[in-house]
């Protein structure tokens, strides 16, 4: 099962990161250039603990959808989100929130399993690990540059 695992340091408090990485609307925001929005479940603002939202975006030119699930919540340092259903055969995805002096570091561990048996681990170490690596910096870059201007306004 492929681990991505990326650090962010962000001049933020921890509230304010965890909260934009729940939060519905940014999450469309950052992840415009994949068309994807909220179609079902929590829809919009804050998901917490024990709510589910079905993702709807286009990746490798295929419209998909993906349901997941807050599986984990302890404010303001660490939620998990899961998949229900989509795509993958599984993932996991940690978001952990630590200060690190007047900073906030965030790190993102996701664990995906894709389906297809030795195709999918083809599939895993020819192209997709790369792409959800990218995809996940491009957000957390996106969250970056939202927290810290929250900061300074």
């Amino acid at each position: 099962m492929p681990k991505i695992e990326i650090k962010t340091l962000i001049k933020a408090d921890l509230k304010t990161c965890l909260d934009l990485a729940r939060n519905i609307d940014f999450h469309k925001d950052s992840m415009a250039h994949s068309k994807e929005k909220a179609i079902a479940g929590k829809t919009s603002g804050l998901i917490a603990l024990g709510e589910s939202v079905t993702w709807e975006a286009k990746h490798f030119g295929v419209t998909q959808q993906l349901t997941s699930k807050i599986t984990a919540f302890e404010s303001p340092t660490y939620f998990v989100d899961e998949m229900v259903s989509g795509a993958f055969k599984s993932f996991k995805h940690e978001h952990i929130f630590s200060t690190q002096q007047d900073k906030t570091l965030m790190v993102d561990v996701f664990h995906f399993q894709s389906p297809f048996g030795i195709l999918g681990q083809l599939a895993d170490v020819l192209f997709l690990k790369r792409y959800m690596t990218n995809l996940l910096r491009t957000r957390n870059e996106f969250l970056k540059i939202k927290a810290e201007s929250l900061m300074t306004s």
